[in-house]
């Protein structure tokens, strides 16, 4: 297999064409290659069809039966192939030999001698005295011939056959597609052996698994016995094959059919029975083996996408977790994986791949604690201007800022909820107050304005009114714990926010936002290398997240690099609503001695003036600010030109301020500043 092998088989995912996966090319053995000279069930495995009891072992000199009655309860058993080689299977297929064993039957390769001896697959019954292997058979290719998914092998047909040992029985099988082939378990040993399989891949099989088990969970169905031996990676597609323990959701009477250690353990069938979280358990299982053989797996987590693989092992860990904590569908999981490959394939070619969240809002705060607006009249005022001396913005500020979960479209008040506007918090809150009964989409909004009034206490009690509402569902709903971490934000207790941040993290693996407001946490907290890696990880994927990009540029100005801190803002795009921020930031950062504690060099001087006269403004009055502050570093680091002409421009630069003086004493202070700096009269 080889990822870069022009024959391999682009898959697409959830993103469209920029999440695109390359899934290597499997050699695929000839068809003959697969059958097996000496089709056996292994002793240990033999168990009477009816009352389960050990069919064998035999002693040492008289191997276990193959076929006979049960000595516990007298039922026949058999577990012998019914066709061999030559046997001409409904008029049209002709046995080639036994190729596998599945859970309820044999399978055997055939010939279809009615369409040019195209290959098939039989399968009938490991025991014909098993009346439940027999209704599940039924099961299996009912739902099989109803099913049209690219994902699922397809069955054509179903016929009969006589008993070789008593021709007066007939034994049924369903004729389905042969799919050429490696099986997951396969390729997972081909792995081992040093083929090469990346966690992309791996990812690629979850999204194709996910896509068939959806399709049957829709229909109202479990397929209850994923594991890497029922997916094939064949030429064309990845398919899903062995339905045999296929069953209706909400069946709590039929036998269990499933395969340790990737069903889920037996209290948790006590009590839930089988659903469709034990069926994403089984994925989770399955796509862990296959990871630990990965080339992530093998390089322990290092090198480009180290992060992403981190967002993985977490979606690993939901699907596998207690049942209140799995994902709660395949679709649930699906989007979360779509999410975890764009940041890995980002990471490993540095190339973004935006996609809009499914359960967070797009928010347009820019988080840049001013960084991105000309300075105001307090920089000569009142010589303060937070942006470049700290930069970073207020807990407070980013519990504001931060994106808020998409409204539950279940809840009665979503609809009102998207309709109603209002400029003031307060004003907001008079509209909330007024729709009854309350539900938990209007206490969450109810807690956001109280937030945004500065009023944590009243925040709170909202929030403990939502979670009221939720019930048993509290500890495991990832918007309360979004909504906690906001309000730690809010009280500036940023460690307690930094671990229920987290938790959303886990939760939401292939989201944008926990990251993001993990990033602020770490810088928040001094954690230099945790607040570059999380702010580093959201920037490469997404370039609309400009929160994030001017986080690294905070980052960078911390280690005295102003010329990194420019070249992460230059990577804005033009296209962007915060361009012009990020434009204005640079020309800051270039013309500032604070935001480094060093003094700009002459070429950064150059750069920002050049740059100055290219930005956009909003206003005349803020580009004769930005002008001034640029003007002003450069004749305290005596730039290089006549002092006079230098004189001249700063005077005149703070005589116009003094027009924007908001009195008489802010006035005084600028005609000051100017008078400070006019050039000597000469006599």
């Amino acid at each position: 297999m080889g990822l870069d092998d022009e024959r391999g088989r682009r898959l697409t995912t959830g993103h469209g064409s920029d999440g695109d996966v390359v899934l290597p090319v499997v050699d695929v053995p000839p068809p003959a290659s697969r059958i097996d000279p000496d089709p056996r069930v292994p002793e240990t495995e033999r168990r009477c069809g009816r009352c389960k009891a050990r069919v064998g072992p035999g002693s040492e000199d008289e191997p276990a039966p193959t076929e006979g009655l049960c000595l516990h309860c007298g039922a026949p058993f058999s577990f012998t192939p019914k066709l061999s080689a030559g046997d001409i299977v409904g008029g049209q297929y002709e046995v080639l030999g036994c190729i596998a064993r599945g859970g309820l039957g044999w399978i055997h390769l055939a010939r279809d001698r009615n369409l040019g001896g195209r290959h098939v697959v039989l399968k009938g019954l490991v025991n014909t005295g098993n009346a439940t292997a027999a209704r599940l058979a039924v099961k299996e290719s009912q739902v099989l011939t109803a099913s049209e998914h690219p994902n699922i092998v397809r069955i054509f047909n179903v016929v009969v056959h006589p008993d070789p040992h008593f021709a007066a029985e007939l034994n049924r099988y369903i004729v389905m597609d042969y799919v050429g082939g490696l099986s997951l378990r396969e390729v997972q040993r081909e792995a081992r052996s040093g083929t090469e399989l990346r966690v992309e891949h791996v990812i690629a099989y979850g999204r194709e698994i996910l896509a068939a088990l959806a399709y049957l969970h829709a229909r109202g169905l479990l397929y209850c016995d994923m594991k890497p031996d029922n997916v094939i990676h064949g030429e064309q597609l990845v398919k899903v094959i062995d339905l045999g323990a296929i069953r209706e959701i909400g069946d709590h009477t039929s036998p269990i059919v499933g395969t340790s250690p990737y069903q889920v353990g037996p209290d948790e069938i006590d009590q839930h029975g089988l659903t469709v979280r034990s069926d994403l358990h089984t994925v989770g299982v399955t796509l862990r083996e296959l990871f630990h053989v990965s080339d992530a797996s093998k390089a322990a987590g290092r090198g480009e996408t180290a992060f992403g693989v981190e967002s993985f092992r977490r979606v690993l860990d939901r699907s596998t977790a207690h049942f209140d904590q799995r994902y709660a569908s395949a679709t649930e999981m699906a989007t979360q994986l779509d999410g975890v490959l764009g940041e890995i394939l980002s990471l490993r070619d540095g190339q973004p791949r935006p996609a809009a969240s499914s359960v967070f809002t797009e928010t347009g705060t820019l988080l840049d604690a001013g960084l991105g607006q000309p300075p105001t009249l307090d920089r000569w005022i009142r010589d303060a201007d937070p942006a470049l001396r700290d930069g970073r913005p207020s807990p407070r500020t980013v519990a504001l800022g931060l994106p808020v979960p998409v409204e539950d479209p279940d809840d009665p008040a979503t609809p009102f909820l998207k309709t109603v506007r209002a400029q003031d918090p307060a004003r907001l809150l008079d509209k909330l107050v007024k729709i009854s009964p309350a539900t938990v989409e209007t206490e969450f909004r109810k807690c956001r304005a109280h937030l945004e009034r500065g009023d944590p206490d009243s925040a709170r009690s909202c929030l403990n009114r939502a979670e009221d509402l939720l019930g048993p569902r509290v500890p495991h709903d990832w918007r309360t714990i979004w909504h906690r971490a906001l309000l730690a934000l809010a009280r500036d207790s940023v460690k307690s926010a930094r671990e229920l941040f987290d938790e959303v993290y886990w939760n939401l693996p292939g989201e944008q936002a926990p990251k993001l407001a993990l990033g602020f946490c770490a810088e928040q907290l001094g954690a230099v290398e945790d607040t570059e890696r999380f702010y580093s990880t959201v920037w490469t994927r997404d370039r609309s997240e400009v929160s994030a990009a001017f986080g690294l540029a905070r980052t960078s100005l911390s280690r005295g690099d102003r010329a990194n801190a420019v070249r992460i803002l230059d990577q804005v795009p033009e296209f962007s609503r915060h361009y012009d921020a990020a434009m204005i930031a640079a020309v800051r950062i270039l013309s500032s001695t604070a935001v480094t504690g060093e003094p700009p060099s002459r070429g950064d001087l150059d750069a920002a003036l050049e740059r100055l006269d290219a930005l956009y403004l909003d206003s005349e009055e803020s580009r004769e600010r930005l002008t001034t502050a640029v003007w002003e570093t450069a004749f305290e680091l005596g730039y290089p030109g006549k002092e006079r002409d230098l004189r001249r421009r700063l005077e005149d630069g703070y005589h116009r301020l003094a027009r924007q003086a908001r009195g008489a004493n802010e006035h005084g202070v600028l005609i000051d500043l100017a008078n400070g700096v006019r050039p000597k009269s000469r006599t």
